[in-house]
């Protein structure tokens, strides 16, 4: 058994019995990122991991561990996409097998995280656990579908007029509540502006840099996409930032259909399609 991370918070920086195999650079990213984890720089960690995978395809704990760091800033399809990376070259790993049934039920595919739970046999300790999410998965299926309530009407004034003083605007959404949100790129700051048209910081921080593109859900969280930054930003009602997206080549465009983010990504001519 490989040595790797124990729990989501703690990372090994222990090598694998393969470890002289491991070409030097690849080793080098991989000690790189568990730095860069226990540092809280979360996204350069995740690129330090790809970075070890990239030179070294078979590189498991680097797989294991760059799905760990997603699946703790709740990247949940990204992470399932990495366990399986893991499940290919080891497919008797059953806390892999066990992490890919719970990644998928993070996503809602019940009928996949309950296949994956089948394959783990009665003689492994996650044997119990795979059998306890399966019910859960049964249940959520079972549950009947909740009406989405029907949004009240704008707060927002019903005339035309001007907000002013707003420096480097570039992105601009509201919610429910008549709040005006907008994305001020040079100064990295997300302005909210309240229905009786007074103006204040929502969020400034880090993990705002370049923001282009605002869009919010139907419960309230907002996203951005930093531009400079190659990532997208989601804002907790509170003002809590936390990275979502965290791959993406100069992100412009967000959109959200839905429990899906579409993001166009100007650097790489694609749009990544995410599932929140």
């Amino acid at each position: 058994m490989f040595k790797r991370i124990a729990a989501i918070l703690m990372l090994s920086a222990c090598m694998s019995v393969y470890a002289a195999e491991i070409p030097v650079d690849a080793k080098l990213d991989y000690n790189q990122g568990i730095d860069f984890y226990k540092l809280g720089m979360y996204e350069r960690a995740i690129e330090s991991f790809r970075s070890a995978v990239r030179t070294y395809p078979d590189y498991i704990d680097a797989y294991y561990n760059l799905a760990t760091v997603l699946e703790y800033l709740k990247q949940y399809a990204e992470a399932l996409s990495v366990y399986k990376q893991v499940y290919i070259r080891n497919p008797n790993d059953y806390e892999v097998i066990y992490k890919l049934a719970l990644m998928s039920s993070k996503i809602e595919d019940y009928d996949q995280a309950a296949g994956y739970t089948k394959l783990i046999p009665q003689t492994s300790p996650y044997y119990q656990r795979g059998k306890e999410l399966a019910e859960s998965c049964r249940l959520a299926v079972a549950q009947p579908a909740v009406q989405k309530p029907v949004n009240p009407p704008s707060k927002i004034a019903q005339y035309s007029g001007v907000y002013e003083n707003v420096p480097s605007p570039t992105g601009v959404t509201s919610d429910s509540n008549g709040n005006l949100y907008v994305a001020a790129f040079t100064e990295n700051v997300i302005y909210k502006i309240t229905p009786d048209n007074k103006r204040q910081v929502f969020v400034k921080s880090d993990m705002i840099s370049g923001p282009i593109s605002l869009v919010t859900d139907e419960t309230g969280n907002l996203y951005v996409s930093n531009y400079t930054a190659n990532n997208v930003v989601k804002i907790s009602p509170q003002g809590i930032a936390s990275v979502i997206i965290g791959n993406a080549n100069k992100p412009y465009g967000l959109h959200i259909d839905g429990n899906m983010l579409f993001v166009t990504c100007q650097g790489s001519n694609s749009v990544i399609r995410h599932r929140l």
